[in-house]
């Protein structure tokens, strides 16, 4: 990306580090290489996760969630997040079969700090991992297989600065999914889509 040239852009490590003090030392001490007792708490505590990738076309952010333990603690250096429905257009999971590069942020409501886990993943729909996850006689196609490389919390700042949990409720001021649709769709009934999406959806959850 090139910005406008009336912008300044930093070009070295060197520039930025030198608009910056030095890490606090509990940024850095934090840092745990496998499962704790106290992550394993947080982590199946944590119903949603947000599952980052990358591939040949570029980056991607993907929102996953659960009604109970979003990922399984397989082990002290893994966790399975089976791929429950969607849209189909599986562009996470494309990208972990070329670049196996993950980051996983999980979050509990109510709580400011998030804990994020960045390792390598592979995609497997072997039906001795499938299954393991059925739900109401259904199981993933596929599970997303994580090897941790690196876990910690982060600092409760961003979350008290939007206020997440606690901020006023805005959903009727910001488009609705019907709406985004009919943006880019010529001839869409929004209303009917949005209307009807709840019902929809009960039966593709899983």
């Amino acid at each position: 990306m090139k910005a406008p040239d009336s912008i300044h852009t930093l070009d070295t490590i060197e520039e930025l580090e030198a608009l910056y003090e030095a890490a606090v030392p509990g940024a850095v001490t934090k840092v745990a290489t496998a499962m704790t007792p106290l992550y394993r708490q947080w982590i199946e505590a944590s119903r949603f996760v947000v599952l980052s990738t990358v591939g040949p076309e570029g980056t991607d952010a993907s929102p996953r969630g659960d009604d109970g333990p979003v990922v399984r603690v397989a082990d002290d250096g893994t966790l399975w997040l089976p791929d429950w429905r969607g849209n189909n257009r599986i562009d996470s999971l494309r990208n972990v079969v070329r670049d196996g590069r993950v980051s996983l942020m999980f979050m509990v409501p109510g709580c400011n700090n998030v804990v994020r886990v960045n390792g390598t993943a592979v995609v497997s729909a072997d039906p001795a991992v499938t299954t393991q996850f059925e739900q109401r006689g259904k199981n993933p196609k596929v599970v997303i297989i994580t090897a941790i490389g690196e876990m910690y919390f982060q600092c409760a700042k961003a979350l008290m600065r939007s206020e997440l949990w606690t901020s006023p409720d805005v959903s009727d001021s910001v488009p609705t999914a019907g709406q985004f649709l009919k943006e880019v769709t010529d001839d869409f009934d929004a209303k009917s889509y949005d209307e009807g999406y709840p019902e929809y959806a009960k039966t593709k959850m899983w």
